[in-house]
């Protein structure tokens, strides 16, 4: 038989050579791969390592406003969110103290009814109402300055009110034939935002004024809802977010944890809608332990919570940095991952311990990856640590003192006025068991001896004077400090004084408030600023007819030539002073 020596050698396809590797690979010493992920070959040699075969993405590749969590296996999600949940639970028990206080100090505000029983069946129950007067009179006070009726934004340009030039190349020219007109415009739409679209934001600022003097920490969230399709700013309390224990503030801090309490249908749709990862979720916890805070809340507000037809998941929406393995920091030059955390914004079912969302913080056009703000601090007074302290921590003390004075003057003047005491075994009164109306007499046997000496009362005393005068110094150490004391202007000196040293001395009384007031305007600048950002970024044009021409591009006009401000002045908050 003849064998050809002419044997023809057919190379190996591309996919052959591929499937080779793969053996190869599997083969050798080295792990394998892990699952859902795939090592590939390319052009020069070299092995690219797949992340998402499914949609054949490699992590650069990856948009960078998309969910993370979609990408991510679930052996790295599991133990992550475990992490971060244990996280968590210790900077919520760091402050534990400080909301044990918060909730005790909210029943010295007096709006439950208390029944007491003690010293004596019957006995009063009032709360001296200088904490709630206090909370009310600041409440006014500053709603007023920080809401004006016309709007709260003002604008300041800074320098020479110079003309804008034009490129009529440009995609996004600037607007305005002067930075003047560029201000009255971002006035005016920022305005009409506040006042008229966003309609959240004047009961929720009126809430937060009442809630920032007693806590002494409050806080808003600015950010654009997908369900409103709009901008919003949230009134979030203190309780509801929770900050690592080293923070100083918000801008440094590591962790940030805001607690948002969703019902499942909610939850549902916005997994439909694509903002969270669509996955199978087990029930929400049917029974759900009470924070300290939450329970004296419902206390004063006479509610109970209800879980039938209620059920709610408990999401953690954490601001941490992270260095998550695929999507590490990467040096500019060599390409080697620099081990620097980045800015995530990572969303867990609380109930659950799943992860929904993976989200990049910071700007996809900036090198440094700076971490992107979302929360403004509003404090009422700086205190020690990162939360503030409020009218509980400063008065609560003499509110309470002035609460149990008041009592003990009011149980004085009921026992002087319902006098009992002792009578003699032998001495029968008819109906004894019911007390003795006013006008009423009654026939009494007083056998072997007088009345007068068989009856001996209690040697009940009058209110005391000492005690009253006590409760007054109490109270107007307290309205002094709260600076809520009415100051007539007589008792600001002689009527003949000139008006100058009258506002000296009306200025020197409310220096209190004044530097309260500051610390309000300075977070609220802030505030319009984080709002100023999220209309640059997603409103595309102006909602009506504006000055200046064809001018509907709106990303323009917000940019850094226009200094947004409050238009409350901290140096002057009252209208005497105005006047």
């Amino acid at each position: 038989m003849a064998v050809d020596s002419a044997i023809e050698i057919v190379p190996p396809t591309e996919e052959e050579l591929m499937q080779a590797a793969e053996i190869e690979l599997a083969m050798g010493d080295g792990p394998l791969p892990p699952e859902g992920v795939e090592f590939l070959e390319d052009m020069d040699g070299g092995m690219i390592v797949d992340f998402d075969p499914a949609t054949g993405m490699m992590p650069e590749e990856v948009p960078h406003n998309d969910n993370l969590a979609e990408y991510l296996d679930d052996d790295l999600l599991e133990p992550l969110a475990a992490e971060l949940i244990d996280l968590f639970e210790e900077d919520k028990e760091s402050r534990a103290d400080w909301l044990q206080s918060f909730a005790e100090g909210l029943s010295l505000l007096g709006t439950e009814n208390e029944e007491r029983t003690e010293p004596f069946e019957g006995a009063t129950g009032v709360h001296h109402p200088l904490l709630a007067e206090a909370a009310t009179q600041f409440q006014a006070q500053a709603y007023k300055e920080l809401l004006p009726a016309n709007g709260p934004v003002n604008v300041k340009v800074v320098g020479q009110d110079v003309a804008i030039p034009s490129d009529p190349k440009a995609a996004e020219q600037p607007l305005g034939q002067r930075l003047s007109d560029q201000a009255a415009r971002v006035k005016e739409f920022m305005n009409y935002q506040i006042m008229h679209v966003m309609e959240e934001y004047d009961p929720e600022l009126d809430q937060m004024l009442f809630y920032l003097p007693l806590s002494g920490s409050a806080f808003k969230k600015v950010y654009y809802d997908e369900t409103y399709e709009r901008a919003v700013s949230k009134f979030i309390t203190a309780e509801d977010l929770v900050v690592n224990y080293a923070a100083t503030d918000l801008r440094t801090a590591a962790r940030i944890t805001h607690v948002v309490n969703v019902s499942e249908n909610d939850l549902r749709r916005q997994q439909v809608y694509g903002f969270y990862k669509d996955m199978d979720l087990k029930g929400p916890a049917s029974e759900k332990s009470e924070s300290a805070l939450d329970e004296k809340i419902n206390e004063l507000q006479g509610t109970t919570p209800s879980r039938v037809g209620n059920e709610m998941y408990t999401l953690l929406e954490m601001h941490v940095d992270l260095d998550i393995p695929g999507f590490e920091d990467l040096h500019q030059e060599t390409g080697e991952p620099t081990g620097i955390a980045l800015p995530y914004i990572v969303t867990i079912v609380e109930d659950t311990q799943q992860i929904l969302a993976i989200r990049r913080n910071w700007n996809e056009n900036d090198p440094r990856k700076l971490k992107k703000d979302y929360f403004v601090q509003y404090k009422f007074l700086p205190g020690l640590g990162f939360y503030g302290f409020g009218l509980i921590h400063m008065i609560g003390g003499l509110s309470k003192s002035a609460t149990s004075i008041l009592r003990q003057l009011v149980d004085a003047g009921t026992l002087s006025n319902l006098p009992a005491g002792f009578k003699a075994r032998g001495l029968r009164v008819s109906n004894e068991e019911e007390p003795i109306a006013p006008g009423e007499w009654r026939d009494v046997d007083a056998p072997g001896g007088s009345l007068r000496d068989s009856l001996m009362p209690l040697p009940y005393k009058e209110p005391s004077g000492v005690l009253f005068q006590l409760l007054g110094m109490l109270v107007e150490s307290g309205r002094r400090f709260a600076a809520i004391a009415d100051m007539a202007v007589s008792e600001t000196g002689s009527q003949q004084n000139p008006v100058g040293t009258t506002l000296a001395l009306l200025e020197r009384g409310t220096k209190v408030m004044s530097a309260i007031h500051k610390r309000l305007h300075y977070a609220q600048k802030k505030e319009f600023q984080l709002l100023a950002r999220v209309f640059g970024d997603t409103v595309p044009e102006y909602p009506y007819e504006v000055g200046g021409g064809d001018v509907t591009v709106i990303r323009a006009d917000f940019d850094d030539r226009v200094d947004i401000l409050p238009v409350s002045d901290p140096n002057i908050f009252s209208m005497s002073q105005r006047v």
